[in-house]
């Protein structure tokens, strides 16, 4: 229980980091640097870090048929993921995007049913469709809300992918978890995951002109590539050791919530009647997909 008590904790500063990482991504993209270089530079420096901490604790070999499915989360857990949700965030708003991350729990609930044969009952099927119909009304009747958001639609269509993705990734990860030491699972999927990313960062990374990025630039990717990348994905994983997947994709919800308190404190985005009846079908179907699967 008292493990189970911290997969909790862990998951729910997961989820706050990630909350208020969609205001201050935006504030440095694609301004100081452009989408794909950013992810270039999260995963690059997050891979750093899970293999430096690898040293620490004891070695485990990695069986070869299981290399397969690292490959796979590889794919769904950070470079479909990243590639599409920067380049989504960058299209659209903090809190646009936020709120379409919200139908991950409905997705992972849809993917369990399709992958691990899961039951779904009518409550269920409700869920899924009314999460999806409010997710298509943030594709569809996006507005432009913003400067800094030149193509709502697709940007919200991007994150929307972004959901997916993850979604798949948490339900492939979460058997590797139980059979090998969270730290070496993230060092090789973050491996294979510069792999799917270099090819799309390198050439914006090496658009940026350090010598005049300002400070406060420096110190914003440095949060986004430290906390955002590396301590989210590990506080994830850990408690994904403890947690089904449908129970941790909950506390995504709580994400469109610290974004839209950040992101309306430092005025870089504001409220409208789309996202307001969009949020509520999407958080009515969260609630007849997950809430009583969040309680077991």
């Amino acid at each position: 229980m008292q493990n189970r008590n911290l997969a909790f904790v862990l998951a729910f500063f997961a989820a706050f980091i990630y909350g208020i990482s969609f205001t201050i991504s935006k504030d440095v993209m694609p301004l100081y640097i452009k989408p794909y270089g950013f992810i270039l530079l999260r995963v690059s420096g997050a891979l750093l870090l899970f293999w430096a901490v690898s040293f620490t604790i004891p070695y485990e070999k990695i069986e070869l048929i299981d290399f397969k499915k690292i490959i796979l989360a590889s794919i769904f857990g950070v470079g479909l993921n990243m590639l599409t949700f920067f380049k989504g965030l960058s299209l659209t708003t903090p809190i646009n995007g936020a709120v379409m991350m919200i139908t991950s729990p409905i997705l992972v609930m849809l993917f369990s049913y399709m992958i691990l044969k899961e039951a779904m009952n009518k409550r269920k099927i409700t869920g899924v469709v009314l999460g999806l119909v409010g997710a298509s009304l943030l594709i569809v009747l996006g507005k432009h809300a913003q400067v800094n958001a030149p193509n709502i639609k697709f940007g919200n269509f991007l994150v929307f992918v972004n959901a997916a993705s993850y979604s798949l990734y948490l339900i492939i990860a979460k058997g590797l978890l139980h059979k090998y030491h969270p730290i070496h699972f993230a060092k090789w999927m973050y491996l294979f995951g510069l792999f799917w990313v270099f090819p799309f960062g390198i050439q914006q990374v090496m658009e940026v002109n350090w010598e005049v990025l300002p400070t406060i630039a420096f110190l914003k990717i440095g949060f986004v590539v430290v906390f955002t990348t590396f301590i989210t994905y590990l506080f994830n994983i850990l408690a994904l050791r403890r947690l089904k997947p449908t129970t941790l994709s909950v506390f995504i919800y709580l994400q469109p919530l610290v974004a839209t308190i950040y992101a309306i404190m430092v005025g870089s985005d504001g409220l409208n009647w789309i996202k307001i009846i969009a949020s509520l079908f999407i958080f009515t179907g969260i609630y007849l997909v997950s809430f009583r699967k969040a309680q077991v």
